[in-house]
This record gives structure tokens, C-alpha cells and sequence, in this order.
């Protein structure tokens, strides 16, 4: 029958609980993959859906702006769309979002080329912008000398000055002049009539560096050419041609340059899309940004529709938003919808996956924000006009919706890792806990079976179990059932001896006794002599043997009696005086009564063992030590003299029947090891203990006997 062991048992459990979690994670890992590449190919298909609705389409593009050779930036202007119309007061205050927008124009846009000039000298910093239905343009000039005109003066142009220069929607080409007298409110005057032109408003404002314009026209007066000039008079007075600092060559109307504002048609087109989910941008094929939809932070697709975070309605969805989620987020980690996103707000676009759509390829990419927050990913489509490539339309998203839906996917993972290894947990504990159980039992049984002195005293119940356990027990139980044989053989074994060795012992000593009494020559008495010795020794050797046996049965039938400890130690002492008169013996014993309950007789064969053992032991001329007291509730009898130490190890053993330390120069009187073991049969008769230890000198050895009193 196929049996399967502990060992592999635990170990096919562990293998499952470990493998779960592994397994779990890299099957959430390659969804999330699947997930991303979905991702991708919905995204293509979004931008080739809007650029199908802006396919064929001329109307919507600048023909003239989207076939340019080349655009630059500076010449060619970009109208960003404005949040909000803008006050024209001159404070710039309003255009601080849009400061990084500034173009610098320095002497490189003058139009005649000058190696020795300053910034300070003149400069200027310039955007347009696109609100509603009108465009506005700023200029922060740096000019060290100001030259307003004259209040009575009819000429605009014998001051500093700013031009404009545009071509209408019909192709005229038109230049005006800002030229204030002072600051505050302006209008334009028309260049070529001197009439003042009331559709350009603004206002001027002086300040420490130079001055501040702010403009303002409506779109629908400008085509799809535009230009500004600073034009700086240092001095009335001086015949000196005044410095021109332009965006372009407005003096020629073929030189000036081009003015991009988003299409409003476009845009409306791509209102339609922005619940797609998506940041979508339409760009010419110069890059520019043709109209814009949507913000990226919120640009996370359809992948987390119906993700987001709701109150908890249940106690378990509780529990798990309080304790479980803080836990799995110390390794997951949660999508941020705050990044930085350093194209919320710009003119022209970059990247491989526009110029492969600009060459008619779609495409995308992925790309991670400067803070290392979001991952944003890119598709583009070309635009087609008579099969050739006007512009494209890109759409962007981030990997926010993905990262939660795979973090949902990992929360419910973990939640059902967590049930496995809780079930698991407790399915192991008490599997352990059962087999813990059942060692202890063996444990607990085998201690049972065995004594401290290694007797066999009960059997072991063994297990039915197919398992080690079941078989250790099994094992348990034969070793022990074959112990308790081999034991109970060995106990028996001296009285049997004793008993069958008695009578050959008997007739050897008769027969000896008899052969002595008749007359025997020198050698034969002799030899008769020996062996009446060996006869002797074996009789010795019978009788010691049978003691051990008789002090047990004698202790298993015995009724304790009160007595007085002190009397019975006093009156054997005063024995062991007369029957050793060589023998020194140093007394110390109380004088007051020691009432214990028990039987004086083993007491006293406990004491003879003890002072045996000394005898057997002292070094000549040398005193043996007895000294009785009490301690608390108990009597306390030492027995020590002056020889040869214990062994190392051999304190804890030398009570234990059949145990010696004697050498074989000191075996001249037969000697079984049988003394000290009666010795620990009467203490624990008595609920007493002894002790052997080795005195503080190292040359002499220490008995210490603890027997309780009669309280």
C-alpha cells in the first residue's frame, strides 16, 4: 500500500503554499503585459478613428502655413490658446502661467547687423495668444532710452514705436503703429493713412528696463501671416536711422512670417472625443499644434472605468480598506495622478512616433515623465490630403488605469493568498499539532514504561497509524516488551542463583568440613584450607546476592512506624566504635530528636552500607566523618573520608545497581555493586534522596542523605 511520510507531506505543503503566490503574481504580471499591449492598439485605433474624420479635408488646414519649406521659430508665430481673456493694463500679470512660452529676441533679429549691441540697448520678450475670438499679443522691451511722441506732433515714427504687419484673410497685406504719447490705453494707427484703427487695442506701460505692450484684435481681421517690430529712437534730435528689432522682415510682404491659431473647427471636432479617455493633439507636419483635447492626468484611458475607489458598503470591504490595504501598498504601488508633464502646454510636438506618422507610419511609444511618476504612452496617424501626409493626430495616455486594474487584480490575489495561508496556517497547526500530540503521548508512555533506575514498570500501547509515528510506536512497544523479558530474567537471576547455588554449596562445605576432621598430610591440608576459603567467599558472594533482592520484597511489604532518626544513627555509631576500634570515627551529631516515620531497621542497613563504603575507601590513619543535623523539615546525614575521588560523570550512576568504582586491587572481598543501590532503595522508600560529590580538596568524597521529618 503506497504510504506517504511526514516528511513528505510537510514538504508537498510547503511546496503548495510557496508556489501559490508565485504563481498568482506572474500570471497578474503577464496580464498586466497583455494589458499594456491592449492598451497600445486601442490607443492606435483612437487616433486612426479621429484622423479618418480629418482625412480629405483641406478646409480645416492652412495650405500656405502646412506646405511651408521650413517654419522657424521666432519668424513663425504660434497662437497658444489663453485659460482666460487677458486685463490689458501693462502688469503682465496675467501672462505668468506662460512666461516659459517667452521667445527672446535679441540682436540676432535686428535688421541691420550690429556686433556692438546690447541687450540693454534693446531686446524684447514676445508671445501671441488665442482667447475666444480674439488674438492677444504681449511685449516686455528692454529699451535703456525711452522716446514717447510728441503730444503735438503729427508724426508717428519720430518716437519709439511697435509695428504690426499682417495679411488679412483676403491676402492684403496691412502694417500698423502703436506709438503712445504716454502710458496707458493705445489703438493702432494705420501705417500708410495715419488714421487711427480702433479694432487693435492695448495699453502701454513704462518701466525701469523699458516698457510693457499688451494688444489685443480679432481673429477674423487676420490671415495667415503676421509680424512685429520694435523700432527704437534713441533722441529726437539726432539724424541717426533708429534700431529695428522684428520677428520678421515686415517691409517685404513675401519675407513675413507665418501666424499659427488652433482651429476652431478642429477643436470642435475633437470635443466630440474627449470622453475617450485620452489627451489628443492634432499637429501639421511641421510639428505645430493644430488644436489640443483633454489633460493627461485624467488621460487614463478606459481601462479604469468602474476602478475607482467607492466607501465601503460591507465589514469585509471595511477590514480590508483599513488593515489589509495599508499593508499590501508597503509593496504595490499606487498610480499618481500628480506628475510632471512637461507638454501640457506647447506649440509644437517631438518624438520617433510623430515623424514615423508624419512619413505616413502609424505608431506610438512609451515614454516616462521627468519625475519618474507615470509612464505616458503615445500613439500617432498620419492625415491624408491627396495621398499626401498635411499633419497627424496624436493621442496620449497614461499607464494609470492598467497599474490600478492590476493592483485590484493583486489586492484580490493577495486576499486569497492570505485565506490559503490562514487555512493552510491552521490546517499545518493542528496537523502538527496532532503529531506533537502523539510524540508526547509516545513520550509521555515509554517514560511510564521505564523508571529512573531503568527497570520496566508498565508496557507501551502501540499505534495503528501507516505512518513513522505509527511505526516508531510499534518499535517502541517490541523494545520495551523485550526489555521487560530481558529485565525481569536478570532481577530473578539472583535468587535463582541463590537458591539452586545454596545446596551444591552446602554439600562442598560438609564434605570439606568432614575431610578436615580426619587426619590429612601438610599439602592436602593445605589445599583443604583454600578451598574452604573459596567456599566461603562464594557463600558471601549468594548471600550479598539475595540481600538486594530480600531489602525489596522487604520495603513492597513493610508498614512505616514512627521512630527517632537520632537514636537509631546514635546507637549504630556506638556499634561501628567497638566492631572498628582502629577506626577513627569524628561524630557530629544533634542531640535533639529527629522523629521521621518509616522502619529503623533499613536505616540502619542504609547506614552500613555507607560506613562499608568508607571503610573500604579511607586512606589509613585517617578519620571517617559522620555528622547528622536538621535543615528545615529535613535530617540531613553526611558520611564522608579521605581517598580517591569519584570519576568525572559518575556521581549521577554510582546508585544504580551492579555499579562500582573499585579496582581490581581492591576486589580482595567479593563485591557486586549491589551496597550504594540499597542505599537509594531505602532513601526512596523514606522519600528521601542521596548524593555523592567529591569534597572541596579533591581527596576524599562526600554522602549526603535528605530524609524528611515528621512534621
Amino acid at each position: 500500500m503506497l504510504r506517504f511520510g511526514l516528511r513528505s507531506k510537510f514538504i508537498l505543503l510547503s511546496c503548495f503554499l510557496f508556489l501559490l503566490p508565485w504563481l498568482g503574481y506572474e500570471y497578474v504580471w503577464e496580464m498586466e503585459k497583455f494589458l499594456r499591449q491592449g492598451q497600445e492598439k486601442t490607443l492606435v485605433g483612437t487616433t486612426r478613428a479621429l484622423a479618418t474624420a480629418l482625412h480629405e479635408r483641406p478646409a480645416l488646414f492652412d495650405e500656405q502655413t502646412n506646405f511651408l519649406d521650413q517654419v522657424v521659430k521666432g519668424r513663425d508665430l504660434y497662437a497658444y490658446n489663453l485659460k482666460n481673456p487677458i486685463q490689458l493694463d501693462g502688469k503682465l500679470s496675467d501672462w505668468q502661467s506662460y512666461q516659459p512660452l517667452f521667445w527672446q529676441y535679441d540682436k540676432r533679429y535686428l535688421q541691420k547687423a550690429d556686433k556692438e549691441h546690447k541687450a540693454e540697448d534693446l531686446s524684447f520678450e514676445h508671445m501671441v495668444g488665442k482667447f475666444d475670438n480674439y488674438l492677444y499679443a504681449v511685449f516686455k522691451v528692454t529699451d535703456n532710452t525711452l522716446i514717447y511722441r510728441a503730444k503735438n506732433s503729427l508724426s508717428i515714427t519720430n518716437n519709439d514705436y511697435l509695428k504690426i504687419g499682417l495679411k488679412t484673410p483676403k491676402g492684403q497685406f496691412k502694417t500698423y503703429i502703436i506709438a503712445p504719447r504716454q502710458d496707458g490705453w493705445v489703438n493702432a494707427f494705420d501705417a500708410n493713412t495715419k488714421i487711427p484703427f480702433t479694432k487693435i487695442q492695448g495699453y502701454f506701460e513704462s518701466t525701469q528696463s523699458g516698457y510693457n505692450v499688451e494688444l489685443r484684435f480679432p481673429i477674423d481681421m487676420l490671415g495667415n501671416k503676421l509680424g512685429f517690430a520694435i523700432v527704437d529712437v534713441d533722441s529726437k534730435n539726432t539724424l541717426a536711422a533708429p534700431r529695428t528689432m522684428s520677428t520678421s522682415n515686415l517691409n517685404n510682404p513675401s519675407d513675413l512670417g507665418s501666424v499659427l491659431v488652433p482651429s476652431p473647427e478642429i477643436n470642435r471636432i475633437l470635443k466630440g472625443m474627449g470622453h475617450s479617455g485620452s489627451r489628443i493633439w492634432v499637429v501639421d507636419n511641421h510639428h505645430r499644434v493644430l488644436a489640443q483635447s483633454g489633460t493627461i492626468q485624467n488621460a487614463d484611458g478606459v481601462w479604469a472605468d468602474g476602478l475607482k475607489n467607492q466607501a465601503p458598503k460591507t465589514w469585509w470591504q471595511r477590514f480590508e480598506q483599513r488593515y489589509l490595504h495599508p499593508l499590501y501598498y508597503k509593496i504595490l504601488t499606487r498610480p499618481e495622478n500628480e506628475f510632471l508633464d512637461t507638454l501640457h502646454d506647447v506649440a509644437s510636438m517631438q518624438g520617433t512616433h510623430l515623424a514615423k506618422a508624419l512619413k505616413g507610419q502609424p505608431a506610438s511609444s512609451w515614454r516616462l515623465t521627468p519625475d519618474s511618476k507615470a509612464v505616458i504612452l503615445s500613439a500617432a496617424y498620419p492625415i491624408w490630403i491627396d495621398d499626401k501626409v498635411i499633419g497627424a493626430v496624436i493621442a496620449e495616455e497614461t499607464t494609470n488605469g492598467v497599474r490600478t486594474l492590476r493592483n485590484k487584480s493583486l489586492e484580490k490575489l493577495f486576499n486569497v493568498i492570505l485565506a490559503v495561508m490562514l487555512i493552510g496556517t491552521i490546517t499545518l497547526f493542528f496537523f502538527a499539532s496532532r503529531i506533537s500530540s502523539r510524540i508526547r503521548r509516545l513520550r509521555d508512555t515509554a517514560e511510564q514504561a521505564i523508571d529512573a533506575q531503568g527497570r520496566i514498570t508498565g508496557s507501551i500501547n502501540y499505534s495503528d497509524a501507516n505512518d513513522e509515528i505509527g511505526d516508531l510506536s510499534r518499535s517502541f512497544s517490541n523494545i520495551v516488551s523485550r526489555l521487560g523479558g530481558y529485565t525481569d530474567y536478570l532481577e530473578n537471576m539472583s535468587s535463582r542463583l541463590s537458591h539452586e547455588l545454596r545446596t551444591p554449596v552446602a554439600v562442598v562445605r560438609s564434605s570439606l568440613e568432614n575431610l578436615q576432621s580426619l587426619p590429612q598430610n601438610e599439602l592436602s591440608q593445605k589445599y583443604l584450607e583454600r578451598a574452604s576459603e573459596g567456599v566461603e567467599r562464594l557463600g558471601k558472594i549468594i548471600t550479598t546476592m539475595s540481600e538486594a533482592t530480600r531489602l525489596e520484597q522487604s520495603i513492597q511489604s513493610n508498614e512505616p512506624e514512627p521512630f527517632d532518626l537520632q537514636k537509631v544513627i546514635r546507637g549504630c555509631m556506638q556499634g561501628y566504635q567497638l566492631t572498628y576500634p582502629e577506626q577513627l570515627f569524628k561524630l557530629d551529631i544533634c542531640q535533639s530528636p529527629l522523629p521521621m516515620q518509616g522502619a529503623p531497621e533499613f536505616i540502619a542497613q542504609l547506614l552500613d552500607k555507607l560506613i562499608n563504603n568508607a571503610l573500604e575507601f579511607s586512606e589509613a590513619n585517617t578519620a571517617i566523618n559522620v555528622s547528622l543535623n536538621q535543615s528545615e523539615n529535613k535530617a540531613i546525614l553526611a558520611v564522608s573520608n579521605t581517598g580517591p575521588a569519584l570519576p568525572e560523570g559518575l556521581t549521577e550512576h554510582i546508585f544504580d545497581s551492579m555499579v562500582s568504582v573499585r579496582s581490581q586491587q581492591m576486589q580482595q572481598q567479593p563485591h557486586l555493586g549491589l551496597g550504594l543501590y540499597i542505599v537509594r532503595l531505602v532513601c526512596d522508600y523514606h522519600k528521601g534522596s542521596v548524593t555523592a560529590q567529591n569534597n572541596e580538596r579533591g581527596d576524599g568524597v562526600i554522602f549526603k542523605v535528605a530524609l524528611p521529618l515528621q512534621g
